[in-house]
Order: structure tokens, then sequence, then C-alpha cells
């Protein structure tokens, strides 16, 4: 607001002081928030549909490609795909973020049920979905140039001013800065707000020490002494020590999320705050008025006077809640996590029972749960009870079943038995162990809802791949230490020998990567297995002498998370491998990481899918609103939606027998996100807690009927007896069947 001259008793913001005895008056005038470097604000009209990759091609939401681009598999090409710049890769990774998070096929709902075309009330009328504004990009760090945080704040041309609104998109996973387009972005754009994206301390920073190349923080790579200031990430390590690293353990690659050395989940919380401020620093400085003293850009956008909505899945579901809990001033007005990765910093004084029998087994952190599945899940998806067995219309097996499509049945047979031999599982035939192998996961708090998941999961890598960055991160381990003999590096397709890195791969690197350590280009490698190294893949174990995908390191990683041998049950040593020190490295990182409960009464829905294997209910979404009632008692306003048939990675349900088997879980993110619109504009009541009961798609694996509306029904205003989750004596949230 423009200022207006007061009387000095008479004070009114953007006006911070005045004196009476002729003191200049002092304005409130908008500052970066410390520790943020701002590198650029680039306008985007969207004014064309295509390939193009300059800023006057692209827009907002879909780097100018439309919702057929995004809707396209394979993404625009470079014009040198050696080279590409700073423009073509940012189209790019609007492309792959947008696709990753949600089912980009017709007959899933793309276009018709979400969708750059689809407007607020679900109507197809937005055409290609491009949305023109300007993008500031900014970086958070500590003080050590080794944090790098990137914030993108995306403000559309047609920003509400007049109902200002902030939606704060943490990125989902180990992703980059545009993570959360397809969610917190998509929804807010459309609505008039100002997004602020962050990729919380992780995002797409691969490291080559063979020749000391980085990303820079728009994407594009050089070498770590050209990239200075704008290095997004390099491990620590003096050009000496990364020549003798290099000599031993050729063509490694390092990732940002497991190797930075900050474990950066600690801060996502922290992170997604100071973008928010940042966000309203960006709105000032493009649509505040100078102060009259030339001094910077006046308040007119605050906390007071701007709606912000704090937004996000998965990981970045974990970052909007953890926020929340660190909002002392007030930023954060509401809150939405679907699938969040939160889990409480106790087990006490709460509980979760399902259909009135009580879970055994809750609020464990995501690595004690993935590491005990990195250890039984292959060997569980050999279980007959959940052997997938159904047909293609071609006769041949779906895609579904990852196990067998891999080629990974005999190795994942080599796992039971080596399980057998150490005395993890019981029983003498293949099935027998798988069978056991499968009730040790439903001992651990995986429910019968994810026993067909656990074949494509671990075939996938989650498991491994979770196993090994998140041991490294939270015990802040770096690329030298090569933690439980295992390092990272781009592996061949026939037995998983390490090869140099494809120097394209690397080049594009920031568009198509997930942060992660899924083969695009850096894989889990297994320095000691027996006859070299290989990816956790082909890993021969030394103990066993079989490929047994790398159980050793699986069982050192379980080790780290415990403080004990897995097998022996006894207790790690100064002499042991891994070390009692290294244990209470990484078990330290996991205390950090963990949850207080307090969301400071904020209007707060959690939506989360009760088949979801990557971070089960029992262990997050159920144990979190179990705790946080614990923790605020009356005074929570958390709301909890558990929808049937759905689990984590929509973008799996293009896949055969996905596609019959479940349903997708953004459209319930996109209701989530009205309800707590009306919530904090109207003063709508959120949804009571309740299931969702959905209806599959069915038909033959590989083509199943299109999703229609009503398979996915909304949240219902009073839900029946049946379909309510109550909390009840002792804080136990009582989930019906």
């Amino acid at each position: 607001m423009k200022w207006q001259p007061k009387t000095c008793w008479i004070l009114a913001l953007p006006l911070l002081a005045a004196g009476c005895g002729g003191d200049d008056p002092v304005y409130d005038v908008s500052a970066l928030p410390a520790g943020v470097t701002q590198h650029s604000n680039t306008s985007y009209p969207a004014t064309t549909v295509g390939t193009g990759a300059t800023a006057a091609s692209q827009d907002l939401l879909t780097g100018g490609i439309g919702k057929a681009g995004l809707g396209t598999t394979a993404p625009p090409a470079y014009a040198d795909a050696a080279n590409p710049t700073a423009a073509e890769l940012r189209r790019n990774a609007l492309h792959s973020n947008y696709r990753a998070i949600l089912d980009p096929s017709a007959n899933g709902g793309y276009g018709r049920l979400y969708g750059p075309n689809i407007d607020n009330n679900g109507a197809d009328t937005l055409g290609d979905g491009l949305i023109p504004g300007k993008e500031y990009i900014a970086s958070i760090d500590d003080g050590s140039g080794n944090k790098r945080v990137v914030v993108a704040v995306q403000i559309p041309a047609n920003f509400d001013t007049a109902n200002p609104c902030i939606v704060a998109g943490p990125s989902s996973g180990s992703r980059g800065v545009y993570g959360a387009i397809g969610t917190a972005g998509e929804w807010g754009l459309k609505r008039r707000c100002a997004v602020a994206l962050t990729d919380a301390g992780k995002g797409v920073g691969l490291y080559d020490p063979t020749d000391d190349t980085v990303n820079q923080i728009d994407g594009t790579r050089t070498t770590r002494t050209l990239a200075g200031a704008l290095n997004f990430f390099a491990a620590n390590i003096t050009d000496a020590a990364r020549a003798t690293f290099n000599a031993a353990f050729p063509n490694r690659l390092a990732l940002k999320h497991a190797h930075s050395q900050q474990n950066p989940e600690k801060d996502w919380g922290s992170d997604t705050l100071i973008s928010i401020q940042y966000a309203f620093h960006a709105l000032n400085q493009e649509l505040g008025e100078q102060a009259p003293d030339g001094s910077g850009k006046l308040k007119r956008f605050t906390p007071a006077n701007t709606v912000v909505i704090a937004a996000s899945v998965s990981n970045g579901g974990g970052a909007v809640l953890r926020a929340a809990e660190q909002d002392v001033d007030g930023l954060i007005d509401g809150v939405v996590a679907t699938e969040p990765n939160a889990q409480p910093n106790t087990t006490a004084g709460y509980g979760v029972a399902v259909g009135g029998t009580p879970a055994t087994l809750y609020g464990k952190p995501l690595i004690d749960v993935f590491t005990v599945a990195n250890i039984y899940q292959p060997c569980a998806a050999l279980a007959p009870s959940v052997t997938m067995t159904e047909l293609t219309a071609t006769g041949a097996l779906p895609t579904y079943n990852f196990i067998a499509a891999a080629g990974m049945t005999a190795r994942a047979t080599n796992r039971c038995a080596a399980l057998a031999a150490r005395g993890l599982v019981t029983g003498i035939t293949t099935a027998d162990q798988a069978t056991n192998a499968l009730q040790k996961l439903r001992d651990y708090g995986y429910t019968a809802d994810n026993d067909t998941m656990h074949n494509a999961h671990y075939a996938l890598g989650n498991a491994p791949i979770i196993a090994m960055m998140y041991t490294n991160a939270h015990g802040r381990f770096g690329l030298t230490d090569n933690l439980c003999s295992m390092s990272m590096a781009q592996v061949n397709g026939a037995d998983g020998v390490v090869v140099p890195v494809t120097p394209n791969t690397k080049a594009q690197i920031f568009a198509a990567g997930n942060g992660t350590a899924n083969g695009a280009p850096a894989t889990p490698v297994v320095n000691n297995s027996v006859g070299g190294a290989r990816s956790w893949q082909w890993a021969v174990s030394p103990t066993s002498g079989t490929t047994d995908l790398g159980l050793d390191s699986a069982l050192c990683q379980r080790a780290l998370v415990t403080g004990k041998n897995p097998v022996s049950d006894t207790a790690l040593t100064a002499a042991t491998t891994p070390t009692l020190v290294d244990s209470q490295r990484v078990q330290a990182g996991i205390a950090e990481v963990l949850l207080n409960g307090n969301l400071r009464a904020k209007p707060t829905l959690i939506v989360a899918g009760r088949s979801d294997a990557l971070v089960p209910v029992n262990h997050a979404s159920r144990a979190y609103v179990a705790f946080n009632s614990k923790v605020e008692g009356a005074a929570s306003q958390v709301r909890y939606v558990e929808v049937e048939n759905a689990q984590h990675f929509d973008t799996f349900l293009p896949f055969a027998g996905f596609d019959t088997r479940f349903v997708p879980l953004h459209p319930y993110f996109n209701r989530a996100m009205d309800a707590m619109w009306a919530r904090l504009k109207s003063g709508t009541a959120l949804p009571p807690s309740q299931v969702v009961r959905t209806t599959v798609r069915g038909g033959t694996p590989g083509s199943a009927p299109a999703l229609s509306a009503s398979q996915v029904p909304n949240f219902k205003a009073d839900p029946a007896a049946g379909d309510q989750i109550v909390i009840g004596a002792g804080n136990v949230l009582g989930v019906p069947n």
C-alpha cells in the first residue's frame, strides 16, 4: 500500500516509525530473508505452444508445451543434446516433474478429471493450460556455501491482488525445485496465487569426481571451480583425496540428498518457511510501490493480509507438516499433506486400530521400516499368496510382475536361501521361506493392502535406493566413506558392471533426474561383490557367494539403524562392521528428522492411500494423526482422509496390473486444496476424517477402461458410520476396515 502521512502517534503500515521532533519517517520496506541470495527473475509470457526453449515461448506451469506436451512421454528435444541451455533444462524439468507426480494417461484421468486444461470447477475450459507470469529464482545457504537450497517463486500475471494468496510447495521425493509443479504449483497458479517451490535441500545435484563437474543453480553443468557460488553440490573432498578415490573406485558418482553431509531432512521445515518469506519479498518487489525515500519496495503483501497454504505430497508432505510445527511467526494459515513421509518422535501415548484390532507396530522412522523391507521384500514377493499370475490379453504376464519381468526371480530365490541360512526366515522350500518373509513384513507394520506391492517396489529398487541414500544422509557420510561397502555409479544393463557416466545423460540430469540413485544415471553399487563391483541387482555377497541382491550390504544398513547385528542380535562395537560409532551417527540423524506433532492448531488435511507400500500408513499418516491428538488434544484441527485402492505412485498407474487394481490419489490432493481454500476463505468446515470408498477400473491388465469420476468420489460432509475415522480413548486412531 502507499504510505499516507500520519501524526507521530498514529502509525500505519508500511510506516514503521516517525519521530515527533522532525525526524525522518522510517518505512517498512521488503528485504531478502536472511541467508537468501536472489539469482534471477524472468518473465514467461506464454504466447505460444510448442517445443521452444526461450523464455518467450515458455510459461510458468508447462514450460510452453501445454497440456498435450505434458501428456507426451518423450520430452522435447534439445538443440544440442550435449549442451542444453538453462531454458531448455527448465522446460524439460517441468515436463518430467509434472509427469512424475500423476498418471499422465487419458484413461487414467489426465485431461479429463485433472490437468492443465481443467479449471477450478473441474471443467475442460483452459485449453493448453499455459499460465503467463514471472518467476523469481533464489537460493538459501547457512553461510557454509554447502547448503544451496533452491527456491522458485512463480507469480501469475493474473495474481489476485484483492485476495492475495501463496501456496508453498516443497518438492516430493528427492526432486529438484520443480518437484511440486503438478500438485501445489498447478493448483496455486490456477487459483491466481503465487507459488513458492523449493527443493528443500534435496534436488538434482549430481557430482562427478572423475572430472569434478557439478550442476549449477540453473541446471547447467561445469566444473566446481568455474561454478563458484552457483555450484549446487559438490562432494566435500580435496583434489588429492579425489585422485586417490578415483584410482580406487573409478567412475563413481555422488548425489546431494545422500552425500551433502547436511542431513537435509532436518531442515525441510525451515527451508519451506524461508521459501514463504522469499515469496512475500518477491511479491512486494513485483507488485509493491517504491517507498517515498527510495529505500525499497513497501510491504504491500504480508502474512496479515495474505492467505498461505503449505501443501505437497510424500517428502513434501512431511516438509509442510514440519514447517507448520516450526511456524513460530504465523506464516502458514492451512496445511495439506498427501501421503506424507511424517513420523512421530515417540510411539508412546497414542495408538492405531483398524477394524477394532490394535496395530502392534506403528510410528517407526522411515529408514527403520525401509531397512527391514530391503532385507525381506524380494523374498516375500515370491510368496504363493501374492504371486502375480493374471495374464494380459496377449497371454503374457502383466508388467505388474516386476520381479519376473526384470529376470530377478532366481536372484530373489537366492535371497530367500541366504536369509534361511542366516536364520532370518524359516522354511525348507522357497515358497515357505517367502511366506515367512511376507509375515516378517506384516509384523513390522505393513498391511495386507501392501502384500501385492512388494513385488514392484523392490524390483524397481525403492528399498535398495532408500536404504542406501538415507543411511548416508542421516549419518552425514560422504562420497569417500563407501558406507556398507556401497557407492553410486552408472552401470551397464547386462550384469551391473560400473561404466563411465554417459555425457549426454550427465548434461541433461537437471531435467531428467529425480535426485535419487534410480539408475538415471546413478545406481547403488556393491563395491565388495565377489568378482568385482556390481550394482545391487547383480551383487554377489561375500557371505553367501550367490547373486542374492547384495544381502550383506542390506544387513549392514539394518545394523546402522538398530545398533545391532541383525543376524546374531549382538551389539555393535568399535571392531564390528559397521561400527558402533557409525550406527550412532545414523541414529542421531534419524532423531533430528522426527516430528513433534504440534501443528499449532492450524487447519490441516492429511490424505493417504490405504495401499501405500512406500510410506506405510501405520508408520506415517495414521501414526502422525494419532500422535497429533496426543500433543494438541482439543486444539487440534487435523482431519484425516484415507482413500481405498490408492497407493503411493500415481505415475505407476499406466503399468499393466496397476491400471486395473488402483485408483489415482492426485484428484484427492486437488480436492483437499479446494476444501482448505473454502475453510480459509469462507469458513466452511473441513470434511470430517473418513475412509473414501473407491471403485477400481478392473478389466484387462494394460488396457483398463477409462476412469470415471464416479469411481473416485469426493469427500463426504457426513460420512456413514462405517466410513468414519475417529480418535478414541488413549488417543487411538480408529480406522474402519
